[in-house]
């Protein structure tokens, strides 16, 4: 049984990851309609920022520009006006690795570019600086329930302010000494643009709410590991209903024992 649902209507969605190389064709290879080939995800570089500023970050402020991004553009919305919600499961965690490196050493002096990359809300704050977005902008953190947490947060300020919000869901590579929680290859960035009322741009009402239903699986092999891989994965199945355009009910991942469920409809 679901609780009581929060709606919104999803505008633009953005998404990089391992063989979806973007929202167009992950569209179709989540319905079925293109073969799923693992190849590795390539992240252009953020045109957003300053020459200097783009040499300066890492993959998740990259993906993380790239992704919302898309997702803004297919929205056609404009990002300085946008609430936003980040949440990953563990930040930047190579950068915070190779700070941890350098502390073992007997020269601690730490890169200043290193130190302001390291913080969890680094991403969302290279966002805000490249669009000079003023509204407000939280960042989470839930390990495996982060993009859960993530799409509750965004839906509940959709509701409550009645304004548009924008999610973004980020996960960079792990340290070679995390990957058995944290593979190395695991990268993927989903963003949704998500509004209280449909408007032409609408491509999918969404309805959501807590259950105690287990989570929906792929049956294709291959994408259900990336599913369980990667934290943002998590909510690779909302957008395989969205991309199919047909009405349906699918469950997310959340925190052990309780799961999200989702009524899709398609606008």
């Amino acid at each position: 049984m679901m609780s009581k649902a929060l709606t919104a209507y999803i505008e633009g969605i953005g998404l990089i990851g391992r063989g979806l190389p973007d929202w167009t064709i992950a569209r179709e290879v989540l319905a079925g309609r293109m073969p799923y080939e693992l190849q590795p995800a390539v992240v252009p570089a953020p045109q957003l920022l300053p020459p200097a500023e783009r040499r300066r970050c890492g993959n998740i402020v990259k993906l993380t520009l790239a992704v919302s991004s898309e997702a803004v553009a297919m929205a056609q919305a404009d990002a300085s006006t946008l609430p936003s919600v980040f949440t990953s499961s563990h930040g930047d965690a190579e950068n915070c690795h190779a700070i941890c490196d350098q502390l073992a050493t007997d020269d601690k002096l730490i890169s200043p570019t290193r130190f302001h990359n390291s913080v969890h809300n680094a991403a969302s704050g290279y966002w805000s600086i490249a669009t000079r977005a003023m509204a407000p902008a939280s960042v989470l953190c839930g390990f495996d329930a982060s993009f859960g947490a993530g799409l509750l947060e965004a839906m509940t300020q959709v509701a409550v302010d009645g304004t548009r919000c924008l999610l973004m869901a980020i996960d960079t590579e792990g340290p070679e000494l995390i990957k058995d929680i944290r593979p190395k290859d695991g990268l993927l960035g989903i963003a949704l643009v998500l509004s209280p009322q449909p408007r032409p741009q609408s491509v999918a009402r969404i309805d959501i709410g807590l259950t105690h239903e287990a989570a929906d699986r792929f049956t294709d092999a291959v994408l259900e590991q990336l599913r369980l891989n990667i934290a943002s994965a998590r909510g690779l199945p909302l957008l395989r209903q969205v991309a199919l355009g047909q009405s349906g009910r699918v469950v997310l991942d959340y925190l052990d024992g309780t799961h999200i469920a989702a009524e899709v409809t398609p606008c």
